[in-house]
C-alpha cells in the first residue's frame, strides 16, 4: 500500500508506474533476468536415496536461542501462537508468510532445552515429510529449504541419529535448492542458499554431495568479499541480519571443526576473521542493555544477541575481545556512528539506506538516532513488527516512524510495498569531532532535493556529559517540516518539558524554533508486538530548529 504524500504532484494512477522505475533501475542485470527465470524454470524434484552419511568428529554446539515450540504441534512464532494441526496447516492461506516461514525452518531443533523435546522433534520431521511433498507449498522456497536443511544437519550432529527416510529428504530438498538458487534477490536469501548448500556437502559423502559443497563454497566466497563491509558490517545495515549472518559464520566454522579436512583452510580462516569483524561491529552497535539498534529492519528476539554470540564465538576458539568500545566509533562503511560520554550512548545513521540493488530491508530514516542514558533506552526509532504488506509496514517503514524530520509528508526515501524502495536519500559530508568534554557529529542528506524546494536536511548532534543537543537546519523551502523524538514506553512524563527514566533519572527538554507536543505513538520491540508510547513532535517554524535533552 503506498503512503500518501509519497509522490504528491501526481494522481494514484500515476504513482505506481513511477515507482516502480526508480526501483527497477537501481536492479542489477542478474536480478532482473533471474526474476524472469526462476518464474519459467521449474525443475522437477530429484528424490533418489541419499548419498551416504559423513561421520563427525564431535556432537554440535548450540548457540543460545529461545525454544518456539510449545507443544508437539504447537508453536509461538512472532509472539502469536498456533497449532499446526492438519497438513492444511502448512500453508495456511489466512496465516502470516513469515510465520509460516518459521514453521518451515524448524529453529527449535536446536533451541535451548531442545534434547527435551527430541520425540516431539522427530514426530514433527516425519509430519513434515509426509505433509510437503517435493517442490510444493511455501516450505519448499529456497530461504525456509536452506534454514530447515541447516537445522535437521545440526540436529543430526547434536547427537540425534536420523532416519533414512529424513536423510532422503534432506538430499532431495540439496538437490532442489540446488537448482533454484535465489540470484534474483541476492543478500541474506542467497548467502543462507550457500551456507545450506556447504552444510549438506559436507555433512553428505560423495560426488554429489562434494558438488553442493563446491558450488556454495564458490557462492560464500563471492558474498564474503561483497557483503561483509570493510568496517566489519553486514551490507544491508540491518543489524538484526547482520547477527544473523554473523551466526552463520560461526556455524560455519563449527561444521569445519566437526569435519576436519572436508573444508579449504582458507575459507575457514577467512570465516574466522570475519567473524571476530562482526563482532566487534555487533559490539558498537549494541544498547547497553545487550540489544542492538533499531535502524531498518531490526527487532529483538529474531537474531542472536551480542551475549549470545560472543560466548557462542569463544565455544569455537575464536578470540573474542571486544574490548573497551572508543568514545566514538565511526562505521564509515556502513555509514553509524557510535558515541559515548558519560551516562549517555548515542547511535546515529549517518549513511546508505543499504546497497543501491538490495534495500529490501531498509527504512527511510535517514540522520535518525537512538539514545541511552544509565544504561536504559531514551530515544528509540519505532521498531519492526510486521512484514506483512499494508499500512502499518509501511508506517514502520516512514520517515515520521524515525527520530529525525519529515519534509511536507513524504518520506526521504520513496519506501513502498513490503520491500521496496524507489527514489532513496543519499547522506553527505560526515564531519565528526571529539574532545573530553564534547562529541559532534554532522551530516547531511539529499532525500527531499526530489521536492520542489530542493531541500537539503543538514543534522548535527552535540553530546556533552549533562545532555544532548540536536540543530536542524532546512536549505531550500517547504511547506510543513516536523521534527520527532520517539520515547522509550518505559519514559514518563514528569511534568512542563519534563521526563523521568524507571530508574528515576530525569530529562528535561526544550526546542527553539518549533512548536512541541507530546503524542501518543507506537513501538515495536519484536514481530507481532506494539507498545504504546509517546513521541515528541516538533513542527519547525523556520528553517532551523534546536532541540536540547538534559539530563540531571
Amino acid at each position: 500500500m503506498l503512503k500518501k504524500g509519497t509522490l504528491p504532484f501526481l494522481g494514484e494512477k500515476g504513482k505506481r508506474p513511477l515507482l516502480y522505475g526508480h526501483t527497477l533501475r537501481y536492479l542489477k542485470a542478474r536480478q532482473i533476468f533471474g526474476r524472469l527465470w526462476f518464474r519459467v524454470h521449474r525443475p522437477r524434484p530429484d528424490v533418489r536415496p541419499a548419498p551416504p552419511q559423513r561421520a563427525a568428529r564431535d556432537v554440535w554446539l548450540r548457540c543460545a536461542r529461545t525454544a518456539s515450540m510449545i507443544g508437539p504441534d504447537s508453536f509461538r512464532f512472532l509472539n502469536s501462537e498456533r497449532r499446526l494441526a492438519a497438513p492444511y496447516d502448512w500453508t495456511h492461506p489466512e496465516w502470516p508468510k513469515l510465520w509460516l516461514y518459521n514453521a518451515h525452518y524448524f529453529d527449535d531443533l536446536g533451541a535451548d532445552g531442545a534434547e527435551e523435546r527430541t520425540a516431539w522433534h522427530r514426530d514433527l520431521i516425519a509430519r513434515w515429510i509426509a505433509e510437503n511433498p517435493p517442490a510444493g507449498g511455501i516450505g519448499w522456497e529456497p530461504y525456509p529449504t536452506s534454514l530447515r536443511i541447516v537445522n535437521w544437519i545440526r540436529w543430526a550432529l547434536a547427537g540425534n541419529t536420523p532416519e533414512p527416510v529424513m536423510l532422503d529428504s534432506l538430499a532431495a530438498q540439496a538437490r532442489w535448492l540446488r537448482r533454484r538458487l535465489e540470484v534474483h534477490l541476492l543478500g541474506n536469501h542467497l548467502w543462507a542458499n550457500a551456507k545450506a548448500l556447504v552444510f549438506a556437502g559436507t555433512f553428505l559423502a560423495g560426488d554429489e554431495a562434494a558438488g553442493w559443497q563446491r558450488k556454495g563454497l564458490a557462492l560464500l566466497r563471492h558474498e564474503l568479499g561483497e557483503q561483509i563491509l570493510a568496517d566489519g558490517g553486514h551490507f544491508e545495515r540491518s543489524p538484526m541480519y547482520h547477527a544473523i549472518v554473523l551466526e552463520d559464520l560461526l556455524d560455519l566454522v563449527q561444521l569445519a571443526q566437526l569435519s576436519p579436512g572436508n573444508l579449504v583452510a582458507a575459507d575457514v580462516a577467512g570465516w574466522r576473521e570475519a567473524a571476530q569483524h562482526m563482532l566487534r561491529w555487533l559490539a558498537a552497535m549494541t544498547h547497553p542493555d545487550g540489544g542492538v539498534v533499531f535502524f531498518n529492519d531490526a527487532a529483538l528476539g529474531i537474531a542472536p544477541d551480542l551475549a549470545a554470540l560472543l560466548k557462542y564465538a569463544r565455544g569455537l576458539g575464536i578470540a573474542t575481545d571486544v574490548g573497551q568500545l572508543d568514545a566514538v566509533q565511526v562505521l564509515k562503511d556502513s555509514g553509524y556512528v557510535r558515541a559515548q560520554l558519560g551516562p549517555a550512548v548515542l547511535f546515529a545513521d549517518s549513511g546508505s539506506i543499504g546497497p543501491h540493488y538490495l534495500p529490501g530491508h531498509a527504512h527511510a530514516g535517514t540522520l535518525s538516532c537512538e539514545l541511552s542514558l544509565h544504561g536504559r533506552r531514551l530515544l528509540v526509532n519505532s521498531g519492526t513488527s510486521t512484514y506483512e504488506p499494508g499500512p502499518e509496514r509501511a508506517r514502520q517503514r516512514g520517515t515520521a516512524a524515525h527520530n529525525t524530520v519529515f519534509v511536507d509528508g513524504v518520506d526521504s526515501s520513496e519506501v513502498w510495498g513490503s520491500f521496496r524502495v524507489a527514489r532513496r536519500a543519499q547522506a553527505i559530508g560526515l564531519s565528526v569531532e571529539s574532545s573530553p568534554e564534547r562529541l559532534q557529529i554532522s551530516c547531511s542528506h539529499d532525500g527531499y532535493r526530489r521536492l520542489p524546494g530542493r531541500i537539503m536536511h543538514h543534522r548535527e548532534w552535540q553530546l556533552d556529559r549533562y545532555g544532548l543537543t540536536i540543530t536542524d537546519t532546512l536549505d531550500g523551502k517547504c511547506r510543513d517540516a516536523v521534527a520527532r523524538f520517539h520515547l522509550h514506553p518505559r519514559v514518563q512524563e514528569a511534568g512542563d518539558n519534563a521526563l523521568r527514566l524507571a530508574d528515576g533519572v530525569r530529562v528535561q527538554w526544550q526546542c527553539d524554533g518549533g512548536a512541541a507536543r507530546l503524542t501518543p505513538s507506537t513501538w515495536h520491540p519484536q514481530f507481532g508486538m506494539s507498545e504504546d508510547n509517546r513521541c515528541l513532535e516538533v513542527r519547525l517554524t523556520g528553517r532551523r530548529l534546536i532541540t536540547r535533552f538534559e539530563w540531571f
